[in-house]
C-alpha cells in the first residue's frame, strides 16, 4: 500500500498544510516521511497564521522550533485573558526573536476580553526581543493589542529594524505612554517608514517636519487614534506643517479615528482644514453633527471612508444627506443607527464610486453587515 504522501504531490500537501493551526500541523508531521517533509517546509511557513486560543494548554509543538527561520510573516492571534493561550504567544514569539532573523512581518491580534490585572509585559518584552533581533522586519501591527504600549517598544523598533516599513501603534489602549519624541527617534532612525499609525498625542510639529523632508522617501499612509486623556490634550498641530506634508507627499492619505474619550473642544483641534482626510471614523460621545458639516466642507475632495456611530436623529440625518452630493469620491459609508430612506438615496445618487455601505431603514439585530454595491 502506498504511503499516504505519495497520493498527492508535495507542492498540493503544502498549499493545504499552510492553512491548518499548529496542532494539526504537528499531527500531519506524524503521518508519514512526505507528509512530515510537507509540513516542515519553507513554503508552509513564509505566511503564517497561528491562533493560540485554539492551541492545547501544553507547550509548543517540537517540531516548531525546525520551521522558525522560514517564517517570514506572521499573523498570531491569542485570548490575553487565558493564561495558557498568552503562555503559548509568549513562547512563540520568544522562540522567533532567537530563531528568524529573517522575519518580515509581525501581526499581532488579541480576542476576548483583556485581564484586568495585566498589563501584557510577557506579550510586550517578546516583541521588544524580536524588534532586537529581526533586522529585516517591514512590518509591526500592534492595533489589535488592548495593552499599553511605551517609549522602550518604539525606541528599540527604532534602534533594531531599520528597514522599516510600516509601524501601527494606534491601539485600543486608554493611556498614551509614547511620547513625541520617540515618534521622531523613530522616524530618524527608520527612513524608509511610509505608514504610520499612532494616537494623537505622539505626533508632533516637529515629526511633520521631519515627514516632509527634501531626503524622505515617500510617506503614503498616516492613521491617527484619538482616543485617550493624552489625545484630547494634545496642542494642535500648525496648518502649515500640513500644509507642507501634504506637497511634499501629494499621495498622503490621513485617517482619524474620533474615539468617546474627546470633548467638542479637541474635536475643533483635530480636524483641520489642511489635513487631507480620506477615512474618517466618529464614536463621539458629545456632537457628531458638527464634524459632518465640518467634513462635508474641508475634506470633499479627499474622503473615501466614513464611518459614524451615532444616536439617531433627524440632525445627523439632515448631516449626511448635506454631505453625501459634496463627497462624490466616497466608497465606503457606514452608520451604525437607523437613517431615513432620503439618507440612501443621496449617498447611491450622489457617490458612483460606492462599493459599500451600512445605512439601515430599520432596526436590525447586531451585528450590521455592510451591503455591497453592485
Amino acid at each position: 500500500m502506498a504511503e499516504p504522501g505519495e497520493q498527492l504531490p508535495a507542492e498540493v500537501l503544502a498549499l493545504i498544510f499552510c492553512h491548518l493551526p499548529l496542532r494539526d500541523r504537528a499531527a500531519a508531521a506524524r503521518v508519514c516521511r512526505a507528509w512530515a517533509a510537507a509540513a516542515t517546509c519553507s513554503a508552509v511557513w513564509h505566511d503564517t497564521n497561528i491562533s493560540c486560543y485554539c492551541e492545547r494548554e501544553g507547550a509548543l509543538p517540537p517540531y516548531l522550533s525546525d520551521c522558525l527561520d522560514h517564517i517570514r510573516n506572521l499573523r498570531l492571534e491569542f485570548e490575553p485573558s487565558r493564561e495558557p493561550s498568552r503562555r503559548v504567544a509568549t513562547e512563540l514569539l520568544t522562540a522567533l526573536a532567537g530563531r528568524s532573523p529573517g522575519l518580515r512581518g509581525l501581526r499581532l491580534e488579541c480576542r476576548g476580553e483583556k485581564p484586568l490585572f495585566d498589563a501584557g509585559r510577557d506579550i510586550l518584552q517578546a516583541v521588544r526581543a524580536i524588534c532586537g533581533t529581526a533586522r529585516a522586519l517591514r512590518l509591526l501591527d500592534l492595533r489589535r493589542l488592548p495593552f499599553t504600549l511605551d517609549d522602550s517598544l518604539v525606541l528599540q523598533a527604532a534602534r533594531g529594524c531599520p528597514e522599516l516599513r510600516s509601524l501601527f501603534l494606534n491601539n485600543g489602549t486608554l493611556v498614551g505612554s509614547v511620547g513625541p519624541g520617540s515618534v521622531l527617534e523613530l522616524l530618524e532612525a527608520c527612513p524608509h517608514l511610509c505608514t504610520l499609525g499612532l494616537h494623537l498625542a505622539s505626533l508632533s510639529h516637529a515629526a511633520l517636519d521631519a515627514l516632509a523632508a527634501p531626503h524622505r522617501a515617500p510617506f503614503a499612509l498616516l492613521a491617527l487614534r484619538c482616543a485617550c486623556a493624552e489625545d484630547a490634550r494634545a496642542p494642535p498641530l500648525p496648518d502649515e506643517a500640513w500644509a507642507a506634508l501634504r506637497r511634499r507627499h501629494p499621495g498622503l492619505v490621513v485617517e482619524v479615528e474620533l474615539e468617546p474619550a474627546m470633548p467638542a473642544e479637541s474635536v475643533t483641534r483635530v480636524l483641520q482644514p489642511a489635513v487631507p482626510v480620506a477615512a474618517l471614523r466618529l464614536c463621539l460621545s458629545g456632537d457628531t453633527v458638527g464634524p459632518l458639516r465640518f467634513a462635508a466642507l474641508h475634506y470633499a475632495a479627499t474622503l473615501r471612508v466614513l464611518e459614524v456611530r451615532a444616536a439617531a436623529s433627524a440632525q445627523l440625518d439632515s448631516a449626511l444627506e448635506s454631505l453625501a452630493p459634496r463627497c462624490p469620491g466616497l466608497r465606503e459609508v457606514h452608520c451604525f443607527c437607523v437613517v431615513r430612506p432620503a439618507v440612501l438615496h443621496a449617498f447611491l445618487a450622489h457617490c458612483p464610486r460606492l462599493r459599500s455601505y451600512t445605512l439601515k431603514l430599520t432596526r436590525e439585530p447586531h451585528p450590521w453587515q455592510p451591503k455591497l454595491v453592485e
